[in-house]
């Protein structure tokens, strides 16, 4: 156990208790599970609310981050509950595989991620937690539970992004497919109105697609399109992409800002976990002096979500470092903000100004109201927990799968009771 004061990566949350234990093996998280009272499981600290805070004990699982297992025939690779998507994307390439997709940074915890339903980009790609096939966690009695998608049906789709409400996930299975390459281009100055009738096609166009606006004129000041190509072979790109025209250099996602830490661009075709992420794996942030905010709705109302947005840019644009706009394919888990829908995720990168954010956010939420956006688990938003009810069909049975495996509430914070329990 280690007395510190802990923070969230970006800074801007304290933890409520320095109480911090570090497991290294299945028995020992067994035995803090039926010794403590209260505790929630820390990943890499990139979520940026109290999702994962706790006022009486944290767990971090970061000495259990080993490859366990990886069975080529089957397709899959178990890991420990504490390995990080940098440490587990090295192993598989350097063994020929990979996974379908990654996020945007390449630093975070894979059970952490999956448990708050992180996404990369891709309308052909589910989110990170798709890949799940199977999971172990230690439930709030210390026994171990094994979930697959083939053999628990419910269970398992209301469990894999769990927000750490279940238990503590000591594996994880996942899907792997074989190794492939990708080459990353970029274009500049994408009109907006490009979208209102070819918005699922400009979406579609790459294997990963992204748009960075400030907000401060109806343009995509980037788009990015990671493109998938065979055995290292150069795509030829068209010299305009809707209007946009192709970057001549290198570009961070903010505006002025070296990309030297940035994923190479510029069409160098590359491995899939070198071009996936906007940032290089090698590159480890220390911290990020931001805060940042999300919301998901259906890709139908994706343009009108926009426009809804863009109606409010003047109070959004002197806050923002950037926006980022991806598309994320349907799920089937519970309380995944893509439960059933392909969906258009909107993402600000804020200045850390909570003071200032706060007041904006209700704003944001207000217009994409009548689109039923959804906010990310694990970024800052102001919605009542009430209209966040609404949103989820599948909320009341969580609850109750929730009550089945932690009866007394021993994973249960301040967020999961204004949330989940309200």
């Amino acid at each position: 156990m280690q007395q510190t004061m802990l923070q969230n990566w970006a800074g801007n949350l304290t933890y409520s208790t320095q109480h911090l234990h570090r497991p290294d093996s299945v028995p020992a998280v067994q035995q803090l599970v039926k010794e403590l009272p209260h505790l929630r499981v820390l990943g890499t600290r990139h979520c940026f609310n109290n999702i994962a805070d706790s006022t009486e004990n944290l767990v971090s699982l970061e000495q259990m981050n080993q490859v366990i297992a990886l069975d080529r025939d089957a397709g899959t690779v178990t890991v420990g509950g504490g390995i990080n998507y940098g440490q587990l994307c090295t192993y598989l390439h350097t063994n020929g595989f990979a996974l379908h997709n990654l996020a945007s940074l390449p630093h975070i915890a894979v059970a952490g991620a999956c448990a708050t339903a992180t996404h990369g980009s891709g309308s052909g790609n589910g989110n990170l937690a798709t890949a799940v096939a199977a999971l172990e966690m230690v439930t709030a009695s210390g026994e171990t539970v094994t979930l697959s998608r083939e053999k628990d049906g419910h269970r398992f789709y209301g469990t894999v992004v769990g927000l750490g409400g279940a238990g503590v996930i000591t594996q994880l299975t996942l899907d792997i497919i074989p190794s492939f390459s990708i080459q990353q281009n970029l274009y500049e100055h994408l009109p907006f109105t490009q979208l209102e009738s070819r918005l699922e096609t400009i979406f579609s166009s790459a294997y990963s697609v992204s748009l960075f606006t400030d907000w401060k004129s109806r343009t995509f000041n980037q788009v990015w399109l990671k493109q998938r190509v065979e055995n290292g072979t150069q795509l030829e790109m068209p010299d305009r992409f809707f209007g946009a025209v192709p970057a001549t250099e290198a570009l961070h996602p903010i505006g002025g800002l070296s990309a030297a830490h940035c994923t190479e661009q510029l069409g160098v075709p590359g491995p899939w976990h070198e071009r996936l992420p906007h940032f290089r794996m090698n590159f480890t942030p220390s911290s990020g002096e931001e805060l940042q905010s999300e919301y998901f709705v259906s890709l139908d109302d994706g343009y009108d979500a926009l426009l809804a947005i863009d109606q409010i840019r003047e109070h959004i644009a002197p806050l923002l470092l950037i926006s980022e706009i991806r598309t994320i394919d349907a799920d089937l888990f519970w309380i995944s903000p893509c439960y059933k829908q392909p969906s258009l995720a909107i993402h600000f990168t804020w200045q850390r100004n909570w003071p200032a954010v706060q007041q904006v956010l209700p704003l944001i939420e207000a217009q994409l109201a009548p689109f039923r956006a959804r906010p990310h688990w694990g970024k800052l938003f102001t919605m009542a927990p009430e209209r966040i009810a609404g949103l989820y069909s599948k909320l009341p049975a969580f609850r109750q799968l929730l009550q089945e495996y932690d009866p007394e509430g021993k994973f249960r914070n301040a967020f999961m009771n204004k949330y989940i329990f309200l």
